[in-house]
């Protein structure tokens, strides 16, 4: 009895990875990396709509930032906090992203950063410029679905219909991203 359940469970799991895609079929956007990928990037029908990320702006309490405040974006979103080494090195990285494609909205999701005031200190002394939702709590990042949370930085680009295009598990240059970018701002 034991084996046939042992095998009912093995069918049933088999059921639900059919396919080789990243992104479960479907109207939202569910996370896979196939094959342990860390650059993973999505062409036509494969792309699917992000929920709508909202949260306080990291800066301004009180503030809402969502990133619906951007249609019609092409957007860099990036999972970082300051306690994250690697995400230390990749700021200026996006900074330098934001400068050169001012067609692009670069946003943050500043995660796990319990002590707000040493996350704004933080944006402050490297001076950013581009904005970032505080979720210290990983509120916000929950709705991504699947998406690995313990993998920061790593960095979701958006098409201009806010659907998943590209995603960096790991640390990125703005040379990794400008590609990308500017293909995307190009699309119809």
């Amino acid at each position: 009895m034991k084996r046939l359940l042992v095998v009912l469970a093995l069918l049933a799991l088999a059921g639900c990875s059919s396919g080789k895609d990243a992104v479960v079929q479907g109207s939202s956007f569910s996370f896979v990396s196939p094959g342990g990928k860390v650059d993973i990037t999505y062409d036509g029908a494969q792309r699917q709509t992000a929920p709508v990320l909202a949260g306080e702006d990291l800066m301004t309490e009180g503030k809402q930032l969502s990133l619906a405040d951007f249609p019609g974006k092409v957007i860099v979103l990036n999972l970082w906090g300051q306690w994250c080494g690697p995400c230390r090195t990749e700021v200026p990285e996006l900074e330098s992203l934001a400068k050169q494609a001012p067609e692009v909205q670069v946003v943050g999701i500043d995660v796990r950063d319990p002590a707000r005031q040493v996350a704004q200190d933080f944006v402050r002394d490297r001076q950013l410029t581009y904005p970032s939702i505080y979720d210290p709590d990983g509120r916000v990042l929950l709705k991504l679905s699947g998406y690995p949370r313990n993998i920061i930085p790593s960095t979701i680009v958006l098409d201009k219909q806010h659907r998943v295009a590209a995603v960096f598990l790991r640390q990125v240059l703005a040379q990794d991203l400008l590609p990308v970018t500017k293909r995307l701002v190009a699309e119809p």
